[in-house]
């Protein structure tokens, strides 16, 4: 239990920025592309299942459709379960859930069977492993934690281009029962990531014996976390706007890559050649994503992520609105290299820009939320342009529906922070310089101090518990301090008056009270 409290609650340990953080990563990485690549690295097995069970390919395609429902959709479940238990636990049993349910599937008799075990039941354990990874590299990278999501979110490129071949060869070689066995074995590697995952050690208790706030803080700072999900996070205005514009996004995202291929054949293409375009899109997201992540980890650029996040979404939008013009097979590979850009941008800053809005400790509850709003989307944007073609016949339509609905979120997401999202004072690191406390200097310290965001007013709560207790320590040294002087003039038998000496030991108490008070400084 000592473990799964520390991973729990690792709010107060500092982010390492490498060590065990680049195994994490690696982690992370493979988890990534188990998520993102295997609902669509199943379809190869499609064919068959229409031969064998004798239904449409509509119905097979139902498996990817629960796969991915069940990797959004379940994020609140997720929430609680880290909340509760910790990631590392969490992340080794959504692999054996993954992993029995491909095994189970390999004996099915029915595609209803299939829908229970390969989609609900790998679907589950996948969740599991997915949102727990994002949380704990969220907890051992800060600095370099753009760079790190960047690396992270290629897993999904990479593993693509390697399970998408390795399904045809399995299917080739053992047929789908054989393969479905084989990837539930692969899928066992979820609990190696798993247990990576080490929770990070939290630093011993500050304790600063103070007579009245800092007891206050020293029980706060004891009480467990009792929030299993935290809804507060709505309360963030930046929050909101941004789940409002992921969830618009999500209907067209990833729209395209789903009729790129169906778009080329009907140009009259080869199948083999209209496959080429999504390895020449996969081979492009593989580089964009971290180059994306190592961009937003700039200075200059950082505290901007979110605009360089309205960018990329505005980026992928055009290019949809583009391509929908397309007429030949050169016009379709110039627009899957521009949406591979634009893609693995939106890939590398999803999440990234979600950390840096709600902070470490409510990014577990955040994303969560996050991720069952968009799973309405991910199950509504597809089919709807699958209907949108059947009425029109006509691929333009289709790529047009999905390019406006993502620049309308990047539109959403850029207007609504420079128009919404207000500055906030909050405490300076000031006190950190060794000046004299006093009365003046404590109004002058909670009067002037740099202008914070709402999306740090999270991230500054541990640095003005910080500069409390450093402001305390200051104030008892001056008190020690008028101790021993009053003590030195009775030995020099200097006659002293007792209400003067009184007086001079009630001052530094006076501003101890006044500091520990949070009045002082409202």
């Amino acid at each position: 239990m000592g473990g799964v409290a520390l991973d729990v609650d690792a709010g107060g340990v500092k982010a390492p920025d490498g060590g065990w953080g680049w195994a994490v990563l690696a982690g992370c990485f493979v988890i990534t592309g188990f998520s993102y690549a295997f609902p669509k690295a199943v379809s190869v097995f499609f064919k068959e299942l229409t031969r064998e069970f004798g239904v449409g390919y509509s119905d097979t395609a139902w498996i990817s459709s629960i796969l991915l429902a069940m990797l959004y959709g379940t994020g609140p479940v997720c929430s609680v379960l880290v909340n509760r238990f910790g990631c590392r636990p969490v992340m080794m049993v959504g692999g054996l859930f993954a992993s029995l349910g491909m095994i189970m599937a390999s004996f099915s008799s029915s595609i209803i069977h299939i829908y229970l075990s390969a989609g609900v039941v790998t679907g589950l354990g996948l969740a599991l492993n997915f949102q727990p990874s994002l949380i704990m590299l969220n907890r051992y990278f800060s600095e370099k934690r753009p760079l790190a999501n960047g690396l992270s979110a290629a897993g999904s490129p990479v593993a693509l281009c390697c399970l998408s071949p390795l399904g045809q060869v399995l299917q080739y070689h053992y047929g789908w029962r054989g393969g479905f066995l084989i990837l539930g074995g692969i899928l066992l590697n979820c609990c190696v990531c798993g247990a990576l995952m080490k929770p990070l050690v939290a630093p011993k208790t500050l304790k600063v014996k103070d007579p009245e706030g800092d007891k206050d803080e020293g029980a706060e700072a004891k009480k467990p976390r009792t929030k299993l999900l935290d809804f507060s996070v709505f309360k963030d205005r930046g929050f909101v706007i941004y789940a409002v514009a992921a969830s618009i996004m999500v209907l067209g995202l990833f729209v395209p890559p789903v009729f790129v291929v169906s778009y080329a054949k009907e140009l009259g293409n080869e199948d083999t050649k209209s496959a080429l375009l999504l390895t020449l899109l996969g081979f492009v997201d593989i580089f964009a994503r971290p180059t994306c992540g190592v961009i937003a980890g700039l200075k200059w650029v950082r505290p901007r992520c979110v605009y360089l996040f309205s960018f990329a979404m505005l980026f992928n939008g055009i290019t949809d609105l583009v391509g929908s013009q397309a007429r030949d097979y050169t016009s379709l590979m110039v627009f899957c290299i521009f949406f591979g850009i634009s893609y693995g941008m939106v890939g590398a800053l999803q999440f990234e820009v979600l950390m840096e809005i709600v902070g470490t400790k409510k990014f577990p509850s955040a994303i969560g939320l996050v991720l069952l709003m968009e799973a309405i989307a991910v199950l509504v944007g597809p089919p709807g342009a699958g209907r949108l073609l059947d009425a029109t016949k006509n691929y333009m339509f289709v790529f047009l529906l999905a390019g406006t609905e993502v620049v309308l979120s990047a539109v959403v997401l850029a207007t609504c922070n420079f128009l919404f999202i207000r500055k906030k004072p909050s405490v300076p690191e000031c006190t950190r310089d060794k000046i004299p406390v006093t009365d003046d200097t404590m109004t002058h310290v909670c009067k002037e101090h740099p202008e914070m965001n709402d999306e740090e007013e999270d991230a500054t709560e541990e640095q003005e518990k910080k500069t409390k207790i450093e402001v305390v320590k200051e104030l008892k040294e001056q008190e020690e301090k008028g101790k021993e002087e009053v003590e030195e003039v009775r030995l020099e038998n200097v006659t002293v008056d007792s209400q003067e000496v009184e007086k001079f030991l009630k001052e530094p108490q006076q501003n101890s009270e006044m500091t520990s008070s949070p009045e002082t400084c409202l």
